[in-house]
């Protein structure tokens, strides 16, 4: 006879008592039991297993079934992430819009755009990463896929800053925080082994945007106007968001939790020494994708057509840089590997200095790039789901540490805008490059401390206990 599954061990060890207990006394009494009660024990005993297996599989417990690290509907998951990330990428409009479509407005000013819309990305991963570990990661595309394309909409109609700024900043970003939490934090219910390079394929879907968006806004804006161009952006937007839709598919479904946003993770060492890191590598990490145009055009003098490029160029590094490395890390570990590549990150920063009118160069610099800092996109999840104990909790700490992240945009950006109002951009590299140094030193500390708490078998308090 199946034995009863209840919500929790005890529970479980208690039902499977009831019902055996219930078989072994009817055995027992023989005789001294009719058999129309006999009967009838039989049929409450049934319907009580069928209840009890019709609650186990609708409220929501928490699959402790091995993790399958493969298989055919675990790589969807992956695919399924890839298609979300092809969402948007801002970075093919700054240029355009300081140079035409908002003649006059300044670079920082513009620029604003770009980081409410990655702030925002960030910041609803805390409202979204719960509402997932609560078992909707459906509602989450459809809301997030909604308002992305909305927001990509009512852009291609817009013609002064603070529209662009509310619909393509605002309503765009709140839309992609949605669906990023369920394009990464979906992950680690699947994998295992191969976590960081399934995460590493569905983070490659933002890099694959920064390719295919800025050429495809390049030759249809002069040939259809700014208005269709952005609409067809929003078209493919829908067609990802719709495939995403059909893959979907999230293995666990823990308890609902008492809090919403729980702040619990930051009693732990090594989770709120990542959120700093986040915090800190983020505030220059993604300046060089916002204004690598404007250098290759203004420093390098390169022409308006090969400096349009540059982002591509450096977005298809970004493509290698979220798969391969996964990959090692996979072998080597998440925070060695995110040790070694924002080390590099940090020293090619500072090789961009000298490099000034060399085509060449320029080009080689920006798929390194693209490449050693990609990584610090892809490996944040399994790094997370790495130093989290219990995988119920991955999706909310996954928000937590992404608003720690949108925080480094949020002041980063604004501060290398205003850097470059005096056309600094030696001062520009200086701060992206001691960024990165100092973001590069506390992933090595969170690493150590990764090590020590291994060996301690237990996690590591601030409280010491």
């Amino acid at each position: 006879m199946e034995e009863y599954q209840g919500q929790t061990e005890d529970d479980k060890s208690q039902g499977t008592f009831s019902v055996h207990d219930g078989m072994d006394d009817e055995k027992d009494l023989g005789h001294g039991i009719d058999a129309s009660d006999a009967s009838a024990r039989k049929g409450a005993i049934l319907d009580l297993e069928a209840a009890t297996s019709k609650k186990t599989t609708t409220s929501g417990e928490y699959n402790k079934s091995p993790i399958p690290d493969g298989g055919s509907q675990a790589w969807l998951q992956a695919v399924s992430g890839f298609f979300l990330g092809i969402v948007t990428a801002y970075g093919v409009f700054q240029s355009y819009y300081v140079n035409d479509f908002l003649k006059g407005e300044s670079n920082s000013a513009v620029a604003w755009i770009g980081t409410i819309q990655g702030f925002l990305l960030a910041f609803m991963s805390i409202f979204a990463g719960p509402v997932l570990d609560r078992g909707h990661p459906h509602w989450l595309i459809m809301i997030g896929g909604f308002m992305v394309v909305f927001g990509l909409m009512m852009t291609s109609l817009d013609h002064a800053y603070w529209q662009l700024f509310l619909a393509q900043g605002v309503c765009v970003g709140l839309g992609s925080g949605q669906l990023f939490i369920v394009a990464v934090a979906i992950i680690p219910g699947w994998f295992d082994r191969y976590r960081a390079f399934a995460t590493g394929i569905a983070a490659a879907g933002s890099a694959t945007g920064g390719i295919i968006y800025p050429i495809m806004f390049r030759r249809l804006q002069p040939v259809l106007g700014f208005g269709w161009a952005v609409r067809i952006m929003g078209f493919i937007v829908l067609a990802g968001v719709v495939l995403s839709l059909l893959l979907c598919k999230q293995r666990t479904l823990p308890p609902p939790r008492p809090k919403i946003v729980d702040f619990s993770g930051f009693e732990e060492v090594l989770f709120t020494l990542f959120c700093v890191l986040s915090f800190v590598g983020s505030m220059g990490l993604y300046v060089p994708y916002f204004f690598i145009t404007d250098y290759a055009a203004q420093r390098s003098h390169l022409g308006e057509e090969l400096a349009f490029f540059m982002l591509p160029i450096m977005a298809s590094g970004g493509l290698i840089g979220r798969t391969l490395p996964a990959m090692i890390a996979d072998k080597f570990g998440c925070l060695q590997t995110l040790t070694f590549t924002t080390s590099i990150s940090a020293l090619l920063i500072f090789c961009w200095i000298p490099i000034r009118e060399s085509k060449g160069g320029l080009i080689a610099w920006s798929i390194l790039y693209g490449v050693f800092s990609g990584p610090f996109v892809s490996l944040q999840t399994p790094t997370i789901a790495a130093i989290t104990a219990d995988m119920r909790f991955v999706g909310g700490r996954m928000g937590m540490a992404t608003l720690c992240l949108a925080l480094g945009v949020l002041v980063g950006n604004p501060i290398a805008g205003k850097i470059m109002t005096g056309q600094d951009w030696v001062g520009l590299q200086w701060f992206v490059g001691a960024t990165l140094a100092a973001s590069t030193i506390l992933i090595a500390a969170t690493m150590v401390m990764k090590g020590r708490q291994d060996r301690a078998g237990q996690t590591l308090m601030w409280s010491g206990r």
